[in-house]
C-alpha cells in the first residue's frame, strides 16, 4: 500500500521476497509492478504503483495473520540485507516495520529487538531509542528492562552516554543547534531531595551536573507527572526518560499511528512504526499506514539533515 504514494524525493527499495509482496498486493487489489534494484544505478524515484525490490528468499509459504518459526531466519536476513546496505552506502536509510519476537525466539534464535540486532551488526554500537511525534521527542535511558532492575540499571556512565547520544543526533539529524533537553526524575516527585528515593541525588543530578558543565543544556531532573505539561513541552526539544513506560505511554497518548521510533547512536539511519504486528489485520486493507509514512519522512529529514552537516563541515 505504501508503493501506492507519491515519493518523488526518495526511492524506496521493499526487502522481500518478490512473490510475496505480489501475492499481497493481488490480495488487496492493488496494482504492482516490481522493479529489481541495480546499486550502480543513481536513485531514482519511481510513480505510484511501482516499487524497486532487492529480494531476500521465504522458507515456508506465508499465510497471513499466522506466525511461522520456520521464517524466522527469513526476517532476520531482510534486516542484515538492509543494515549492511545502509553501512556499505547503498542506502541512505533503513525502515523496519514491527517483528513479533516470540516467534523468532520460538525458532531458536536469540532476538531481542530491532535495536539490539542492529547493534550488533553495527559493531556493538550504543543505541538509543527515541519516539517522536512532530510535537514530542521522548528518549530513554533504559529500554527493555523488568521494572525490578531499572534503579541497578542506571549508572553515571549509562545516563551520561545517553545523553550525550541525544544531544549530539539532535543536532545532526535534527539540525538543533543547542539542543534543550528536559530529564526525567526516576521516583515519584523526582525523589523529594533523597526522601522518596537517592536515585536523583547520587547518580542523576551530578551526572547531569558534569554533562552542563561541557555545555549541554540538561534541565533535571524534574519529576515526570509535570514535566510533559505545556509550560515545560514548549521550552524542550527532547524529554529523556528513565524508563520505558515512564514516557512512552505519554507519546502514545498523543500521537499513536502517526509517531516514529528512531534509533540513534547508530552509524547509520534507522527509523521505525511505533505499534506492533497486529496480526488479526494481515493481510486485509485496514492496517493504518499513518506511522510507516511518517517513518519514511522522518528518514528523509534524517538523511538530508546529515547531508547539510556534511556539505558543511
Amino acid at each position: 500500500m505504501l508503493a501506492q504514494r507519491p515519493y518523488p524525493e526518495t526511492e524506496l527499495v521493499a526487502i522481500a521476497d518478490p512473490l510475496l509482496l505480489q501475492q499481497r498486493a493481488k490480495r488487496l487489489g492493488l496494482g504492482l509492478e516490481l522493479v529489481p534494484f541495480d546499486e550502480r544505478k543513481p536513485a531514482s524515484p519511481l510513480p505510484p504503483g511501482k516499487l524497486r525490490y532487492l529480494p531476500a528468499n521465504l522458507s515456508h509459504e506465508v499465510v497471513c495473520g499466522r506466525l511461522n518459526p520456520d521464517n524466522a531466519e527469513y526476517v532476520l536476513e531482510t534486516l542484515r540485507i538492509a543494515t549492511e546496505g545502509c553501512i556499505n552506502g547503498e542506502f541512505d536509510g533503513m525502515v523496519t516495520g514491527p517483528v513479533h519476537k516470540g516467534v523468532i525466539n520460538d525458532a531458536g534464535l536469540p532476538f531481542t529487538g530491532h535495536t539490539e540486532y542492529l547493534s550488533a551488526l553495527c559493531e556493538d554500537a550504543k543505541p538509543v531509542m527515541m519516539l517522536a511525534t512532530p510535537d514530542l521527542r521522548v528518549a530513554l535511558v533504559t529500554t527493555h528492562l523488568p521494572l525490578s532492575e531499572v534503579s541497578r540499571a542506571i549508572t553515571k556512565d549509562l545516563l551520561q552516554q545517553v545523553a550525550t547520544t541525544l544531544h549530539n543526533d539532535l543536532q545532526q539529524y535534527f539540525g538543533i543547534t543547542q539542543p534543550r533537553i528536559m530529564v526525567c526524575g526516576l521516583n515519584p516527585h523526582a525523589g523529594e531531595q533523597g526522601h522518596l528515593g537517592r536515585e536523583e541525588v547520587e547518580v542523576i543530578q551530578p551526572a547531569l551536573a558534569e554533562l552542563n558543565s561541557q555545555g549541554m543544556q540538561l534541565i533535571g531532573p524534574l519529576p515526570a507527572d509535570t514535566i510533559f505539561t505545556p509550560v515545560h513541552l514548549q521550552q524542550a526539544d527532547a524529554i529523556l526518560a528513565m524508563y520505558h513506560d515512564q514516557g512512552l505511554p505519554v507519546l502514545k497518548h498523543l500521537g499513536f499511528g502517526h509517531a516514529v521510533n528512531i534509533t540513534l547512536g547508530l552509524p547509520i539511519i534507522r527509523t521505525s512504526v511505533d505499534h506492533g504486528t497486529a496480526l488479526p489485520l494481515a493481510g486485509t486493507s485496514q492496517a493504518n499506514l499513518g506511522s510507516l509514512q511518517y517513518a519514511v519522512k522522518v528518514a528523509e529529514t534524517m538523511v538530508k539533515s546529515r547531508s547539510r552537516e556534511v556539505a558543511s563541515s
